[in-house]
């Protein structure tokens, strides 16, 4: 591609506290895990596609799901998740990481390939993604960090920046070079992810309706303004907070 290197690193772990071994979960026949692998894979701008998951015996069938669908396997610390992107990061040589999560299986191709190509127009930024301004239905979010960026991250975050990886480059004091990419009309207020089973319930619907195939963004909303009956399977689901985790 060029000689800047950008790699999706897809976390994924067995341990949800809430759903656990979602990530394996089939969808439409599928494993949530292979979703999100073809999505990314099906991007532009990606060099290499890597699942990071961690070294707790209960993910040794994630790893070997990683190696099925035949991409490159990191595994790390099953708490410090950016300890994990580091390592993924190093392995693979890359100049950023697209922060991609396995429970996320309607994640669009484009949207991973705008938010890329935000990065390979100025190499400079820290941080671009679909979330500075939330306008995306959660669960079809895209991050990506460059490394210099990430490495700074992990020299100085602390406790729940080091789960959820990025926080750290748009929630702390120090200043890093963000860019985000939103979209009109704005959808924020609708919920795509994989953390419950009321979750697992309103996938399985959209599944039912648009096919195995990774949609694109707008035909998820589309679907699910016209469907009231999805988005009431999960409308009561709270999302968690950072602090959370």
């Amino acid at each position: 591609m060029t000689d800047t290197r950008c790699v999706a690193v897809v976390q994924a772990r067995t341990g949800s506290s809430r759903l656990p071994g979602k990530v394996l979960r089939p969808l439409a026949g599928r494993p949530v895990l292979g979703w999100m692998v073809r999505a990314a894979r099906a991007a532009d701008g990606i060099d290499e596609v890597v699942v990071a998951t961690s070294t707790a015996p209960g993910d040794d069938a994630v790893a070997e799901l990683g190696e099925e669908l035949g991409v490159r396997v990191v595994r790390g610390s099953e708490d410090d998740v950016l300890s994990r992107f580091v390592l993924a990061a190093d392995t693979t040589d890359a100049d950023a990481v697209v922060r991609l999560t396995a429970d996320c299986p309607l994640a669009d191709p484009a949207l991973i390939s705008s938010v890329v190509g935000l990065w390979r127009a100025d190499t400079s930024l820290d941080y671009t993604a679909t979330t500075l301004v939330r306008t995306l239905p959660r669960g079809l979010d895209v991050e990506l960090a460059s490394k210099d960026a990430l490495l700074i991250a992990d020299a100085e975050a602390e406790s729940f920046h080091r789960t959820h990886v990025t926080s750290y480059l748009y929630d702390s004091k120090r200043q890093f070079r963000t860019m985000g990419l939103v979209v009109q009309p704005a959808a924020n207020d609708l919920r795509v992810t994989l953390d419950t089973v009321e979750d697992g319930e309103m996938l399985d619907a959209v599944a039912a309706e648009l096919g195995d195939r990774p949609p694109a963004w707008h035909e998820v909303v589309e679907l699910l303004r016209s469907r009231p009956d999805i988005t009431r399977l999960n409308a009561e689901v709270r999302q968690k907070t950072l602090a959370e985790g």
